[in-house]
């Protein structure tokens, strides 16, 4: 509560941390909203997955291009434009009123994830513009917390707006608004241009552009090993979001008004952990926690697959909560602190695109894997991956001198202390 009173007397976070927990209300609206539509309309499970995969692909076709052109832009401005147009297009879901009409679900779906492309790295670009660098992690923390809370107040307004109105249409409606409001407040951020590049004409070629974010990765020990720690876990863990919805409903035999509270037992834990992250940050690195956090996921995974009842899952649930805060927290750290404000567009893109690109590859064989070893052989082989990815990052951290991660260790005097969250 001391972090975020510090860091809400900043005037420029204040706005933007206002406008982050608005829009999170109303993404959530919507995702739960694209689901039950698809859902209702189709009775398909396999509707459902191409809804989520619509909306997973634009990171990849178009992530590495979006790095760049926030790299090039003024940031407070992509976010704006970005948030006006998503805001317009959230409305042609209200179009959607027959199994016929899908096709435009997926159309606007993917358009929409599109436009999120520019935003996500722009939001995470101009943090460390607007705060000093010793803050990044208590206002990262402040922000995954948020993130975590206004998605479950999101997912149940949802719900208790089309059950009381008979009608979903509603909850786009109030996304729109969301994101509306959103442009407002982030439109009177006073962060400056984008960093000052060579003229245009003498500027690299566009695929010139494109390599610096992943050469940025690659260069680094410390980000190399973020990057294929979340590639491996992220194709391990894709193929869990897909299945997670057949499992409740088919093997488990409960109805679908559970998924509330499945999703608030880990929303619980996400948000109680950066309680506990401000201990752990005072003790151990930034690489320490994503390991770990790997592995504390790949082995709550994997002991899905003994899941009997509904009560047992949520068990795991909360649990796997605990370990996602403290990792995407330190992922955002390490980003933000590792790379030059003139390519932290590039460099995060070109993460967000690796990790989707495993995600949406494990989600393709989500379907065949289940009917080859079963939904609960899935779970088992996905934990199996994700610890895979933890014990890899070990070894790949083992060589990252201290000094190089003096920057970001945090737990001295003069900082502040919380949670912090991947998707700045």
């Amino acid at each position: 509560m001391k972090a975020l009173k510090e860091l809400l007397r900043i005037h420029d976070f204040r706005l933007l941390w206002t406008g982050q927990v608005v829009s999170n209300f109303g993404d959530a609206l919507t995702s739960l909203a694209l689901l039950l539509t698809a859902e209702h309309l189709t009775g398909s499970v396999a509707a459902v997955a191409a809804t989520a995969i619509a909306i997973a692909l634009p990171q990849l076709f178009f992530g590495l291009i979006a790095g760049v052109y926030v790299d090039r832009w003024n940031r407070k401005y992509v976010m704006v434009v970005s948030d006006i147009v998503r805001g317009v297009l959230v409305l042609g879901f209200l179009l959607v009123t027959t199994p016929g009409h899908m096709w435009l679900l997926y159309v606007v779906a993917f358009a929409q994830a599109t436009i999120g492309t520019l935003f996500t790295p722009a939001r995470m670009a101009i943090l460390p513009e607007i705060i000093p660098e010793e803050h990044l992690l208590s206002a990262n923390s402040i922000a995954q917390s948020s993130r975590v809370i206004f998605n479950l107040l999101g997912t149940a307004a949802a719900g208790l707006i089309a059950g009381l109105t008979g009608s979903i249409a509603p909850t786009f409606i109030v996304d729109s608004g969301t994101f509306l409001v959103s442009a407002m407040l982030v439109s009177r951020v006073a962060a400056g241009p984008a960093p000052q590049r060579a003229d245009r004409s003498s500027s690299p070629s566009m695929w010139s552009e494109l390599t610096v974010g992943l050469r940025v990765l690659a260069d680094s020990s410390v980000l190399k090993g973020v990057l294929i720690g979340g590639g491996i876990v992220m194709f391990g863990l894709g193929a869990v979001n897909v299945l997670l919805v057949p499992f409740v409903v088919g093997v488990l035999e409960v109805p679908a008004t559970w998924f509330g509270a499945l999703e608030a037992s880990q929303v619980t834990s996400m948000v109680l952990s950066g309680a506990l992250l401000v201990v752990l940050a005072a003790k151990f690195r930034p690489t320490n926690l994503i390991s770990a956090g790997l592995a504390g996921t790949g082995l709550v995974v994997a002991s899905m697959a003994l899941a009997g009842t509904v009560w047992h899952l949520m068990l795991a649930l909360f649990a796997v909560g605990w370990f996602v805060t403290p990792l995407q927290a330190s992922i955002a750290t390490l980003l933000q602190s590792e790379v030059e404000a003139e390519k932290r567009g590039r460099a995060g893109s070109a993460l967000n695109t690796a990790m989707t690109g495993a995600q949406v590859a494990s989600m393709a064989l989500a379907g065949a894997s289940a009917a080859a070893i079963g939904v609960r052989g899935v779970f088992v082989a996905s934990g199996a991956i994700a610890l895979l990815a933890g014990l890899v990052t070990v070894r790949l951290f083992r060589d990252v001198p201290l000094a190089a991660m003096g920057e970001v260790e945090i737990g001295h005097s003069g900082t502040l202390s919380g949670q912090e969250e991947a998707q700045w």
